[in-house]
């Protein structure tokens, strides 16, 4: 199987040991605390899982400008995207130890223990600079902008144990599973060329049918639908509507065994190119040889070109700092002429009216009011659930 990204093991930063949980649970009511914002808390969740691996915590400021910048951190490290614990003013001292509590959670539980190395200001010039190297824009409508504008200006770096993985695996215990857990999942099916496809939304036919092709492309053993089961921006589909939407999908038209669906519990960023890069990061730590990475991959809006996340890997992403490989994926419709999903590039001789096309917004129109999308759209199961959820709005 794959090794992880930046070492030979994985390292999640989860506390498995029972006593040892215990302990630092009983240690962390003695503890100043702080509570996290939802990004944070989403950060120490992949950290705890293995996702972020070989992290063993929050990046300081000199980091958190170097990955911005460079996509690696002050000591190399190829990594995409800063992983901070940005908050606002805190009556905390550099050489704290400190128990970090879940905002996402009725109670605000203890989430982690961290060792606090540095704090730090975050000036707004540097907020600025890092906005626009990670988002490609500082407007201040784009969701991922607002949100890291939002979290505050002083950086809290150090080492995190992870106590527990907040609200994931008791609302989705089917579906979410930790880095270490989808690998030893792929080992026990004995898969070696593992597909990851990313999803935030439910999966129509072109979805379905990409997954199908690559997995023929590649000769892969199996495709892991992984989906994000945090925090989205307003309109999205729920994750507990896109997880029985999807796993519908698989039920009824894939093969036994080809299929693994999983979530992860992390906040989207809307960052399209360098969001793909970490999700092939961390698909590369869960165990997966390849990432499908399709048009506007991780995208909003009009932020960023249509294939802006297959070009970064070329342009920015050094030889050899991944081993995970991309599945360069083109727009896939259904084609009437040849009655089946293709990639459209592949189709030079079809024009527009050859093809069905639907925007999102005349689906969600159509599902609304009741109305399946046509089949060559969306699979007649997963457009009931789909339009069961839009109608109970």
């Amino acid at each position: 199987m794959i090794k992880p990204h930046g070492s030979a093991e994985l390292h999640p930063l989860h506390v498995a040991d029972d006593a040892r949980r215990a302990a630092l649970l009983q240690e962390a009511q003695q503890l100043p605390s702080l509570l996290l914002n939802s990004a944070a808390a989403a950060n120490a969740v992949m950290l705890g899982a293995g996702y972020f691996n070989p992290l063993n915590g929050y990046m300081n400021l000199a980091d958190t400008l170097s990955v911005a910048d460079k996509l690696q951190t002050v000591d190399g490290l190829f990594w995409p995207v800063p992983i901070v614990n940005l908050t606002e003013s805190a009556d905390i001292a550099a050489g704290s130890r400190i128990a970090l509590r879940d905002p996402n959670v009725e109670g605000n539980p203890v989430l982690a223990i961290m060792d606090v190395e540095a704090v730090e200001t975050v000036s707004e010039e540097q907020i600025g600079f890092i906005s626009e190297k990670v988002f490609r824009t500082l407007d201040p409508e784009h969701p991922g902008v607002a949100t890291f504008k939002s979290l505050g200006r002083t950086l809290l770096s150090g080492p995190i144990e992870v106590l527990n993985f907040s609200y994931f695996p008791e609302e989705f215990p089917d579906t979410f599973r930790t880095a270490v857990q989808i690998r030893e999942e792929i080992a026990s099916r004995g898969w070696n060329t593992v597909v990851a496809f990313q999803t935030r939304n439910p999966m129509h036919r072109a979805h379905e049918e990409l997954c199908r092709m690559a997995m023929e492309d590649l000769h892969a053993d199996g495709i892991l639908i992984h989906m994000l089961l945090g925090k989205l921006k307003p309109g999205d589909i729920p994750a507990d509507v896109r997880d029985a939407s999807i796993r519908k999908m698989v039920e009824v038209y894939f093969p036994p065994n080809t299929v693994m669906v999983t979530g992860y519990g992390f906040d989207m960023l809307y960052a399209g190119p360098r969001e793909a890069v970490l999700h092939a990061v961390f698909r590369q730590n869960c165990g997966c040889s390849h990432l499908i990475v399709g048009r506007d991959h991780a995208g909003v809006g009009d932020y960023y070109g249509g294939f802006d996340a297959q070009a970064i890997f070329d342009e920015e992403v050094p030889a050899g700092a991944l081993e995970l490989q991309i599945y360069r994926a083109d727009h896939t419709a259904y084609s009437k002429k040849l009655d089946r999903v293709v990639m459209m590039r592949d189709a030079p001789d079809h024009g527009p009216e050859d093809f069905v096309l639907l925007s999102g917004t005349k689906v969600r129109e159509m599902l609304g009011n009741g109305i399946a999308p046509p089949p060559e759209f969306s699979r007649p199961e997963v457009a009931r659930i789909l339009m069961d959820y839009y109608q109970s709005l």
